[in-house]
C-alpha cells in the first residue's frame, strides 16, 4: 500500500469512526426525545381527585373480574361499593370529562376519556401489583361501607401507589 493510500484509509476509518460515533449519539438522542414525547404529558402532574376516584373504581372493577374465580371473589362487594357511591363515581367521571374537554375540546373529550379509562383498565389486567385477591376483597368491603369523596381519594392514594408498608394502613381501618 502506498503512503498516500494508507493515509487516505486512516482518514476514512477516522471519518467512519466519527460518523458511527456521531450517528450513535444522534440515534440515542432521538430515542431519548422519542421516549420523552411518548410519555403522557400529564405524567409529571399530580392526579386530580376525579382521576383518583375514577382510577380506583376501574382498578376495583378489573381486579374483581380477575378474582371472581377464586375463593376471594369480591364482585358482590364491588357491586355494593358502586351502588353506594354511584352519584360520587358519576360526578368524578363527569368532572374528569369536563377537564378533558377543556384540554382537548368538547368533541374529543369522550374519546380522550375512553382512551384514559382503557389505559387505566389495561394497567390492572394482570391484577394489582401488590395486593392479592384476599386483600382487595377486604379493601372493597371496607370501601362499600364508607362514604365520601375525601375517603375515596385517600384510599386511592394508598391503594394505587407503589407498595410500602404504610400504604395498606387505610385498608385495615
Amino acid at each position: 500500500m502506498k503512503p498516500n493510500a494508507r493515509a487516505a484509509g486512516a482518514a476514512e476509518r477516522t471519518l467512519l469512526g466519527s460518523s458511527l460515533l456521531g450517528s450513535s449519539l444522534l440515534v440515542m438522542a432521538a430515542l431519548a426525545i422519542g421516549l420523552a414525547m411518548a410519555a403522557p404529558a400529564r405524567a409529571a402532574l399530580p392526579m386530580s381527585g376525579a382521576e383518583k376516584v375514577r382510577r380506583l373504581d376501574i382498578m376495583l372493577m378489573v381486579t374483581s373480574l380477575r378474582c371472581r374465580a377464586t375463593p376471594d371473589n369480591f364482585t358482590a362487594d364491588y357491586g355494593r361499593f358502586t351502588t353506594n357511591e354511584l352519584p360520587l363515581l358519576n360526578a368524578a367521571t363527569a368532572e374528569l370529562k369536563a377537564d378533558l374537554a377543556r384540554r382537548y375540546g368538547a368533541a374529543e373529550a369522550g374519546r380522550a376519556l375512553d382512551r384514559l379509562s382503557t389505559t387505566m383498565a389495561n394497567g390492572y389486567g394482570q391484577g394489582h401489583p401488590w395486593l392479592t385477591c384476599a386483600d382487595l376483597k377486604m379493601v372493597t368491603r371496607n370501601l362499600a361501607s364508607v362514604r365520601g369523596r375525601a375517603t375515596l381519594e385517600e384510599a386511592a392514594d394508598q391503594i394505587l401507589a407503589d407498595y410500602t408498608p404504610t400504604h395498606f394502613a387505610w385498608a385495615q381501618r
